[in-house]
């Protein structure tokens, strides 16, 4: 694992260690990660990864907090641990997202989409390790309790995955992905808005149009209110070579194409 510095143009790779009291965190392919700050606006002080693949093709169904650690000879290291959850537990999945939401004072965890084996009771020797999109939930996860709870929202019919997702105060934004049975990504927009009162969450669910068509692309914050989307698929056989500015404000999203890299020839040519 390693730290990333960026300064004047260069990009420095650190490497870094974990703290004697860290679990064990297995490379994970597809994950859902998240940065988490203390308040509004601070400083990232932790990060989330929830699920992904294990290097034994096993799907994990684990939530990890990882902190920076600075320690006295200015080297930071990492600690890495579990987080227990009870309730309505999202499972083991891969291809989904994670979001953390502020609302009224509070904080909470908005969980997406993505892929898992298909169960137990269905599995055939054939199909052992067939996969399956997780069903339409959206999963609102209480850091500080471990708490799950599940939600069906009325817009959202089908689980994406490997879709992309920018969040901003109390809305999460669920951009493009797709399902298992269709090999289309479609260009509207979940616009997911959570309220945090004293007494249960409320979840709303807006279904915004756009021109963004996409999976599996990378997805960077750039400014507190601006993410740039870079790559990913049009469908399973198009690559997508364009860039995207996505900027929030208070109630809206806007989202922009802006002047590409001149990518090199391996990245035009691969198939990946």
């Amino acid at each position: 694992l390693f730290l990333v510095d960026l300064k004047g143009n260069e990009l420095k790779l650190r490497p870094t260690t974990f703290t004697s009291e860290s679990c064990y965190l297995p490379p994970l392919r597809h994950p859902a990660v998240a940065s988490f700050h203390d308040n509004l606006g601070g400083e990232v002080s932790q990060y989330l990864i929830h699920g992904g693949k294990t290097p034994n093709n096993e799907i994990s169904p684990k939530l990890y907090v990882m902190s920076i650690v600075p320690s006295a000879n200015k080297k930071s290291v990492l600690c890495c641990s579990e987080k227990d959850l009870v309730g309505d537990l999202p499972g083991a999945r891969y291809g989904h997202s994670i979001n953390v939401v502020h609302s009224r004072g509070k904080t909470a965890v908005v969980l997406f989409g993505g892929r898992s084996f298909i169960p137990l009771n269905q599995r055939t020797t054939e199909k052992w390790n067939s996969v399956t999109d997780c069903q339409p939930l959206v999963y609102l996860i209480d850091l500080q309790f471990g708490c799950s709870t599940a939600y069906t929202i009325k817009e959202i019919q089908d689980g994406r995955c490997f879709h992309v997702s920018v969040s901003r105060n109390d809305t999460v934004y669920i951009i493009g992905g797709h399902t298992l049975e269709s090999n289309i990504r479609p260009p509207n927009i979940y616009k997911i808005k959570v309220d945090l009162p004293l007494g249960s969450p409320n979840i709303t669910c807006t279904v915004l149009q756009s021109h963004l068509s996409v999976s599996s692309a990378i997805v960077t914050h750039t400014s507190p209110d601006e993410f740039l989307i870079v790559g990913g698929y049009e469908s399973d056989s198009q690559k997508r070579m364009i860039c995207n500015k996505v900027s929030l404000s208070n109630d809206t999203i806007n989202i922009q194409e802006v002047e590409t890299p001149d990518w090199t020839g391996d990245i035009k040519h691969s198939k990946t």
